[in-house]
């Protein structure tokens, strides 16, 4: 874990992050106080495939047609 100063930070944002990017974690103290911690992202399990659920809906032939219950106010 690297720990940097609030003022040094500012200076050396790209290289923190960087640092963060590779798995580093990177603590930003400000007057000995814990501030920020960069730590990197887990990183997505797959990629979505779209179209991968076709055909697995059906829907009835009537899906759009009116309720029984709201049949007297259609009316």
């Amino acid at each position: 874990m690297q720990r940097v100063h609030l003022k040094e930070a500012q200076l050396e944002l790209a290289a923190l992050l960087e640092a963060a990017i590779n798995g580093e974690t990177v603590l930003i103290v400000a007057e000995n106080e814990q501030m920020v911690q960069l730590v990197p992202l887990e990183p997505h399990p797959q990629q979505r495939i779209f179209g991968s659920a076709a055909g697995t809906i059906t829907m009835s032939d009537d899906f759009d047609e009116p309720l029984e219950d709201f049949r007297e106010y259609m009316e």
